[in-house]
């Protein structure tokens, strides 16, 4: 087994369902246009509220990209 070798980026992803649709949103956006996405780790968690209500969440994510050899 090789060892490897990761790149880390900051992501936000924002819902207005929940906080684990935000995230599947921002990894599915960068999804699009990365490779190798292997990990994340949430670093933050904000949200909205109006009239008593959640009405968006905010989440912010590290996502490690494995480097290819």
């Amino acid at each position: 087994m090789n060892d490897h070798v990761y790149k880390q980026i900051e992501l936000t992803g924002s819902s207005t369902q929940s906080s684990d649709d935000a995230i599947r949103c921002a990894i599915g956006r960068a999804s699009k246009t990365l490779r190798n996405l292997h990990w994340f780790q949430v670093i933050d968690t904000r949200g909205q509220i109006e009239n008593d209500k959640i009405v968006h969440w905010q989440v912010t994510i590290k996502v490690g990209l494995r480097i290819d050899e």
